[in-house]
C-alpha cells in the first residue's frame, strides 16, 4: 500500500522527481523501477535468509543488512514556502517512501545511501511541489472531469485493481477518503495542464527519434538484452519519450523560476 500512496505522490509533478535523486527519470521509469526492485529484493531477502540457516549454494556472498531512515532530529516545520508550511510528518512520509526504493536498489548494488543528500533532494522536491500547487491556483487551472477520471483509471491500473472502488478501499486502509484521494488527483490533472502548457506543441523530428532510438539499440546490444525491435516498431514509444524529457525540462525550467520569486525557508 505504500506503493500506491507513492505512485500517487509521484505523480503529482514530473520535476518533484527531477528535483530529487533520480534526476532526469520520469515518474513512470522510476515507479517501474521501484516495482522490479521490490521483486528482487523479496528474491534477495529469501536467499539471504537461506544463507544464514547455512543452506545457500555457490560462493555464500552475504547480502547487505536493509537500512533504516535516518528521522533523527528532523523539525516540525521542515521548510515554509510562501507562507505555507511542510510539516514534519509530510516531510517523514515522502521520505520513508522514497528511502524504501533507495533501500532495495542498495540490497541490488551494494551501494551505501548518502541520507543527508537524499534528504535534501526530496525536500527539494517538495518545495517545487508545493510551488507548482500554488501556481495552478494563481493561474487559475481547472481540471475536467473526464482528465480526472483518466488519472484514477491509471492509479487502478497501475496498482493492480480491477476497479476504482478497489482502489478507493486500499486509500481507505490507509486513513484516507476518498474526497481527500480525488481532491490530490484533481490538483495532479491541474498540474500536469500547468506543464503541457509550459511546453507547447512538441512535434518531434525524425532526427531526435532516430537518435534516440540509436542510444536505446547501443545501450541494449551493450547490456546484451536481446533482439532490438525496429525503428518503426516502436516509434510511437520514442515520440512519448521525447514528449515526456521535454515535460521534464520544462518542469524544471518552470520550478526554478517559481522558487527565485519565492519566500523560501528551510529548516532542515
Amino acid at each position: 500500500m505504500k506503493k500506491l500512496l507513492f505512485s500517487l505522490s509521484l505523480g503529482t509533478s514530473i520535476a518533484v522527481l527531477a528535483a530529487c535523486g533520480g534526476g532526469d527519470e520520469s515518474a513512470e521509469n522510476t515507479n517501474e523501477e521501484a516495482e522490479t526492485q521490490e521483486e528482487a529484493s523479496a528474491e534477495n531477502g529469501d536467499g539471504a535468509a537461506s544463507e544464514s540457516n547455512g543452506e545457500a549454494t555457490g560462493e555464500g556472498a552475504e547480502h547487505p543488512e536493509m537500512p533504516e531512515p535516518d528521522l533523527e532530529g528532523i523539525p516540525d516545520v521542515v521548510a515554509e514556502v510562501n507562507g505555507e508550511e511542510i510539516t514534519k510528518e509530510e516531510f517523514e512520509q515522502t521520505y520513508t517512501n522514497q528511502f524504501q526504493s533507495a533501500a532495495m536498489q542498495q540490497q541490488m548494488t551494494g551501494e551505501e545511501i548518502d541520507q543527508d543528500q537524499m534528504k535534501k533532494d526530496i525536500l527539494d522536491g517538495m518545495i517545487s511541489q508545493r510551488l507548482f500547487i500554488q501556481e495552478v491556483d494563481n493561474r487559475d487551472m481547472n481540471a475536467s472531469e473526464e482528465e480526472v477520471d483518466e488519472i484514477v483509471g491509471q492509479l487502478v491500473e497501475q496498482n493492480g485493481f480491477e476497479s476504482e472502488d478497489e482502489l478507493f478501499a486500499a486509500f481507505e486502509e490507509q486513513s484516507m477518503a476518498k474526497e481527500e484521494v480525488m481532491s490530490q488527483i484533481e490538483t495532479e490533472s491541474k498540474i500536469q495542464k500547468m506543464i503541457e502548457e509550459e511546453v507547447g506543441e512538441v512535434d518531434p523530428t525524425e532526427e531526435e527519434l532516430q537518435a534516440m532510438y540509436d542510444q536505446m539499440t547501443a545501450q541494449q546490444e551493450e547490456a546484451a538484452e536481446g533482439e532490438v525491435p525496429s525503428f518503426e516498431e516502436i516509434k510511437p514509444q520514442l515520440e512519448d519519450q521525447v514528449k515526456m524529457e521535454k515535460e521534464t525540462m520544462a518542469a524544471q525550467n518552470l520550478a526554478s523560476e517559481l522558487r527565485e520569486d519565492a519566500d523560501v525557508t528551510v529548516h532542515l
